[in-house]
């Protein structure tokens, strides 16, 4: 009997698809089953792809993609409709696909068998079956739901949670394993299903080893092994180590990215599976998104190891414990990934005893911002330890920065630029001696708790003018008073100003506490934490910007309620902006005045005695504010300076005149007032007692 009797007396025919020449060859049993005539011959794929219903003709791709992959053969169910959609009948098809001459090609030849199967019966509708249809749904959207899940895993751990958590359809695993290569042996990356200890035979094993998945790693192909005799027939020599687990069946899939095998998945199962073309498919896809989402995990661990590296590399700790004086410091880096960035701190002893703080932000977040920071950090150490002044250390990091950034001028970012806080601290005395390039003026808060922005010197940021001129401002901490540098992250961050940023960190300040640490964490929550949604200004909970935090306190006593209010203020002659800057610090100081009235009356003086200073003197004016007393019983005195040796006089301008006024307000509206000569120059000052109805009760 010939062998074409044989299978036409079984209803299976034979076709042979060139997915090439777009043309599918059969013979007559094979054309019958398809409802075409039933004679041999050459057919259009557009003609035989007509026969089938069109989910089992997309499906075929996905089985013939699979079956190149792991070199077996392309099984599927396929219904054959007529052109009403109306299934007819349901073949089977059993197909080889010759691999494309071409190596990495898209052509493929199928050639295998068509065999008719009992269901479904013919005048049905074309509903989907449970084989065709429920189950490829929940194929799909199990396959969307693990891919969704292992891309958000950021790490090795979240990963491997992530697969362990899978519910596959229908045929789950009770028990996963990955394994990585190390050399030429095989590691265990985790495991799930195992107890403690059950790696053990399996780690360090050699690639040699009859070991399923060791010959994953070494073919790149899957082994499935859907029975125990199956696994001892084919790997006798491991299968004891494996039988141990009580399992009935396992899948062992290569992790390959790029084309090179990085690992295996082992699949295990209690009940029996025998890894249909679906199943397998299933499979393949979750171990192909696994590597992706180890390969992923694994660069950003190695990224986040390196920056955080580098991060304590350039970020130390502070130094030894300052005498008679309390020191904390924070660093958060940008939320943006790299944990490192332009922002640092630092604490220098110095030769003369004293002690350097250090504060600074390199322009950018990214790489290049870190590495200038870092020799910029060392330039400053190296220029401090020398002995220099703070005036003198800021002008030659500002030479040095400009050397390093002519360097890049190449670049499509261009030059960089740094903002820059060196203050030169005398624990004994409690003096600092501070020099600014461009950064944001210290905030000192008092040890009755109130908290004032002061304003310093300052010159351009470092880096911007190669012989920049930085001035050099003095100021004392008293015993309780406490000295806030930071960079402008820790004002701005959230969409904040420097107002409105400064309004939101003023109440963290002055909530009257002594340790520094737990006032460090305040500062930086109410930037990042829950409450910053609450709080002042348009905030968003974003870290936008790095912050560098440092803060210093004098200690050296209890903090006394009565202790002195003190601000001091230089008005240069260049700089007539500066008045606004003396009001607004005189009404800091008065913050909790009893009378607003007597505080509009102060910053009013405070005004006509510097303008008239820089108007009628060629020199600079110097303010000097302090408040001393009990709440509700103080004493404020401010003192302008001058170095004119000429005295004003009170006059009595008419209605028209334009000056003149000033010494009639002091008499008007101060408790007493006075012009006291100096030597070289004058000092004119008042005085106001506080009074009003809220005297005395407190704020």
């Amino acid at each position: 009997m010939r062998t074409e009797d044989v299978l036409a007396a079984t209803a299976t025919g034979l076709w042979r698809w060139d997915n090439a020449a777009g043309t599918v060859t059969l013979d007559a049993e094979a054309a019958r089953l398809l409802e075409l005539p039933a004679a041999a011959g050459v057919f259009r794929e557009s003609a035989v792809r007509s026969r089938f219903h069109p989910v089992d003709w997309n499906e075929i791709y996905g089985v013939v993609s699979l079956a190149l992959a792991e070199g077996t053969l392309a099984e599927a169910r396929l219904r054959i409709v007529d052109r009403s959609g109306r299934v007819l009948r349901t073949v089977r098809s059993r197909c080889k696909p010759l691999p494309p001459e071409t190596p990495g090609g898209a052509d493929y030849v199928l050639v295998g068998t068509l065999q008719e199967v009992a269901e479904p019966q013919p005048g049905t509708t074309g509903a989907h079956t449970p084989i065709t249809g429920d189950w490829r749904r929940s194929r799909e959207a199990f396959l969307l739901d693990a891919g969704r899940a292992l891309a958000e895993a950021r790490s090795t751990e979240e990963v491997l949670r992530v697969a362990a958590s899978l519910s596959m359809p229908g045929f789950s695993p009770d028990g996963l394993a990955v394994f990585g290569v190390a050399g030429e042996r095989l590691t265990i990356i985790g495991h799930h299903g195992h107890s403690v200890g059950d790696e053990d035979p399996f780690t360090n094993m050699p690639l040699e080893t009859d070991y399923p998945a060791a010959e994953v790693v070494r073919t790149g192909r899957a082994i499935y092994l859907p029975s125990p005799e199956d696994y001892s027939r084919r790997y006798p020599v491991t299968w004891p180590l494996a039988s141990r687990f009580g399992r009935r069946s396992w899948a062992f899939l290569p992790l390959i990215v790029a084309g090179h095998t990085m690992g295996a998945w082992l699949a295990g199962f209690k009940h029996p599976v025998s890894f249909s073309p679906d199943e397998r498919s299933v499979l393949t896809t979750v171990a192909r998104m696994l590597a992706q989402a180890l390969t992923r995990a694994g660069v950003a661990e190695t990224e986040r190891e390196l920056s955080l590296g580098l991060q304590r590399s350039m970020m130390p700790t502070l130094g030894p414990e300052v005498p008679g004086m309390t020191v904390a410091a924070r660093y958060i880096p940008t939320g943006g990934g790299l944990q490192v960035g332009g922002d640092w701190y630092d604490m220098i002893p110095l030769p003369n005893g004293r002690i350097a703080l250090v504060i600074g932000d390199v322009q950018g977040h990214d790489v290049r911002a870190a590495g200038l920071m870092g020799q910029l950090r060392i330039a400053l150490r190296a220029y401090a330890s020398e002995g220099h002044r703070p005036d003198a250390v800021l002008s030659r990091a500002s030479r040095f920065l400009s050397g390093l950034t002519d360097a890049y001028e190449g670049e499509a970012t261009g030059p960089r630029f740094a903002t820059c806080l060196y203050a030169e601290v005398d624990p004994e005395t409690g003096t600092l001696d501070i020099a600014r390039a461009g950064h944001p003026d210290p905030v000192v808060t008092t040890a009755d708790g109130t908290a004032m922005i002061r304003q310093t010197e300052g010159g351009l940021p470092l880096g911007v003018e190669e012989d920049a001129d930085y001035p050099t401002s003095r100021l004392t901490l008293e015993p309780g008073e406490t000295i806030m540098l930071c960079t402008d992250g820790l004002i701005e961050t959230g969409g904040h100003d420097m107002f409105s940023g400064w309004d939101r960190l003023r109440p963290v300040l002055e909530q009257h506490t002594t340790d520094m640490e737990k006032l460090a964490d305040a500062l930086v929550q109410a930037v990042h934490g829950p409450t910053s949604h609450y709080t002042t200004g348009p905030l968003a909970d974003r870290r936008e910007d790095d912050i560098a935090l440092v803060l210093l306190r004098c200690d050296g006593g209890t903090r006394r309620q009565t202790a002195p209010r003190r601000t001091a203020l230089t008005i240069a002659q260049a700089e007539p902006e500066r008045i606004a800057a003396a009001r607004q610090q005189l009404r800091d100081l008065l913050h909790d005045w009893a009378d607003p009235e007597q505080v509009d009356a102060a910053v009013l003086m405070i005004s006509e005695m510097a303008t008239n200073v820089l108007v009628h003197t060629d020199g600079d004016a110097l303010m000097l504010a302090q408040a001393t007393g009990e709440h509700g019983e103080r004493r404020l005195r401010v003192e302008v300076s001058d170095g004119s040796d000429e005295l004003p006089h009170k006059r009595r301008p008419g209605e028209m005149a334009s000056s003149g006024r000033g010494l009639v307000l002091m008499e008007m509206l101060a408790d007493a007032w006075g012009v006291d000569p100096r030597g070289s120059g004058k000092s004119i000052w008042f005085e106001l007692h506080e009074s009003g109805p809220e005297a005395g009760t407190g704020s």
